[in-house]
């Protein structure tokens, strides 16, 4: 199953006009869109098995399941910088950045210095997945040392401003992920968070509030405290 039309035919079979209505709901962009559930795209990702080619040929179409799927399809060992600023570019909804960022990029040595690059950005989606992909290293790299973690507090807090949906959620992510890590992590996500409040911003005090209120509750300081 590696033929472009093909596998195009048989996610259009797959697609439910009502879930569409819902994606356009929760935000995503549509608009190159048949309406399919993620479950049943991975399933047809596993069928098809790890394929770099047919992975870019799949993100070429600009089909957003199309998308989704090439990035379950797509093997991170051979993700180049360049496929990363490419893909990067073509960002239009949160899903496809946070699935992108969590099955390729963080996987890859270049996931710190894109970090920076891309949280300093002004594009909307390209500034979104450096956060992304703080929060997806909090997550899946289990190895990473705190160093790394901590080195990306300044940013967030240094960007905490920036109010803007997709941006402002993914900084708030981040954060939380980052705090939720381990202890020590925890102590200084907390700090970051009041640290961002002393700005006396309105625009950052959604992002630190909030951190602040999972990271104190019971079930977070269980986990890193255990």
């Amino acid at each position: 199953m590696n033929d472009v039309s093909f596998i195009l035919s048989e996610l259009e079979s797959i697609s439910e006009p009502e879930y569409l209505k819902k994606m356009d709901h929760f935000g995503i962009d549509i608009s190159k869109a048949f309406g399919i559930r993620v479950p049943n795209i991975r399933k047809l990702g596993k069928q098809i098995g790890k394929n770099q080619e047919l992975s870019l040929l799949l993100w070429g179409t600009g089909f957003h399941e199309a998308r989704l799927l090439a990035t379950f399809i797509g093997d991170y060992k051979q993700v180049t910088e360049m496929q990363i600023n490419a893909w990067v570019k073509d960002f239009s909804s949160w899903d496809i950045c946070g699935q992108t960022c969590g099955n390729l990029f963080v996987k890859t040595p270049y996931f710190r210095s894109k970090v920076i690059e891309f949280a300093a950005a002004e594009a909307e989606f390209v500034k979104r997945t450096g956060f992304v992909l703080m929060a997806e290293a909090a997550v899946h790299l289990k190895k990473e040392p705190n160093e790394t973690f901590l080195s990306f507090l300044p940013i967030i807090e240094r960007e905490a401003y920036d109010n803007r949906n997709f941006v402002e959620k993914a900084i708030n992510w981040a954060l939380r992920q980052i705090g939720k890590r381990n202890a020590f992590l925890h102590g200084q996500a907390i700090q970051t968070a009041h640290n961002i409040l002393a700005q006396n911003n309105k625009k950052t005090n959604w992002v630190a509030l909030d951190a602040l209120r999972e990271l104190n509750s019971n079930a977070v300081l269980a986990k890193v405290n255990p």
